[in-house]
């Protein structure tokens, strides 16, 4: 099989954790190094990870047993780590969304590209049963062709449980620039690119406060659009609406719908790997839960970075570079749209990824062969 493939993940924060749940004992992938800007967070991190060691970023970068960086950084700072790991001849898989604005993201995709790198990017939530089971159903044409879709996500504000918010609520940050990806990332597997969008936004708030942890009762500003909604166009005419809201309560719509011209799919919420997929024909008796068909089954979070060391040189990653980047020029065109009042069309497009066969635990979380 090989030897395992070499990983160092920079920065290991909140969400590191859920990564080294999936990483650190899965036999395709050895975590080499990690590395913080606090030096006593990746000691703490080391300690529990056999083999792995702490180090500065540069010296991570350039460790010659790191194949791929796992990049956790805060938005504002993927474009800088991400660049500097592809400048050091190493792969790339990066949390959501890929850099902070559209310009970073087409840089670090023209720079792995000229490397000969690959770079990959959360969210791989996609590659699970819930959005794989209704692409499988989508594609095999049991509502027909699809028409219409909604997408819906509306809380609050992560400013409730996260103990440091901060970066949701700078550029880079907000409600479709964090929560967006989940949802778009799983409208492009389910229906395929977008070619235009219409957006609005607003801002009813311009400070927040926290409400647990360490700092709980300080107030934080808020920088971005917190309530954005708009349309998307997809390149095979079906329309999206899509709603993301930190300014709202609750929502009783299912997180994503898809209308054909013979039933509705819905679809579980794109945040999780599974959920039901449920089923109303045209004129028939009632909705109907979907068994799984198709996505990795119990997967978690570093699915897609195991994808990405599966994929070798024989396919794209599932959960890659160009998905991300196309799902950035999306949101991004949709906040253009909300600024300058009009209609934008998108500067990229990407295919459709390789669908996920059903794959259960025991394979996936075996030690893979390249292309599988």
């Amino acid at each position: 099989m090989g030897d395992p493939h070499g990983v160092g993940i920079v920065g290991l924060g909140f969400i590191s954790r859920a990564y080294l749940n999936t990483l650190a004992d899965h036999p395709a992938v050895r975590v080499v190094a990690v590395a913080d800007l606090d030096a006593s967070r990746a000691v703490a991190a080391a300690a529990t990870i056999p083999g792995a060691e702490a180090m500065s970023v540069e010296r991570l970068l350039h460790h010659p047993d790191v194949a791929t960086v796992l990049n956790l950084t805060i938005p504002a700072a993927h474009a800088e780590i991400s660049g500097a790991a592809i400048d050091a001849g190493r792969n790339v898989y990066g949390e959501k969304p890929l850099t902070a604005t559209f310009p970073e993201g087409r840089t670090i995709i023209d720079r792995a590209a000229s490397a000969g790198v690959l770079v990959g990017c959360a969210p791989d939530t996609v590659l699970g049963t819930g959005t794989q089971t209704a692409r499988a159903a989508i594609d095999g044409g049991l509502i027909g062709r699809p028409q219409a879709a909604s997408a819906v996500m509306i809380t609050p504000g992560h400013e409730r449980w996260h103990p440091n918010p901060d970066f949701y609520y700078v550029p880079g940050g907000g409600p479709l620039l964090d929560m967006g990806p989940y949802y778009i990332s799983a409208l492009v597997h389910l229906l395929g690119p977008v070619r235009a969008v219409i957006g609005a936004a607003s801002r009813l708030r311009d400070s927040r406060i926290i409400g647990s942890g360490p700092r709980l009762g300080q107030r934080i500003p808020v920088e971005v659009s917190t309530h954005v909604t708009g349309v998307l166009e997809h390149a095979g005419g079906v329309l999206t609406t899509l709603t993301t809201s930190f300014d709202g309560v609750a929502t009783t719509a299912a997180p994503i719908e898809v209308h054909g011209e013979n039933g509705t799919l819905t679809v579980p919420d794109p945040n999780n790997f599974d959920g039901e997929v449920r089923h109303l024909a045209l004129g028939g008796p009632g909705w109907r839960t979907l068994e799984p068909q198709a996505g990795y089954v119990g997967a978690a979070r570093g699915v897609g970075l195991i994808d990405l060391v599966r994929a070798g040189e024989t396919r794209p990653p599932r959960a890659s570079g160009e998905v991300a980047l196309h799902v950035l020029d999306i949101m991004t065109a949709l906040l253009r749209s909300a600024a300058e009042g009009r209609r934008i069309e998108l500067t990229t497009t990407v295919e459709r990824p390789a669908p996920v066969p059903l794959t259960p635990p025991e394979d996936w979380l075996s030690a893979p062969a390249p292309g599988s």
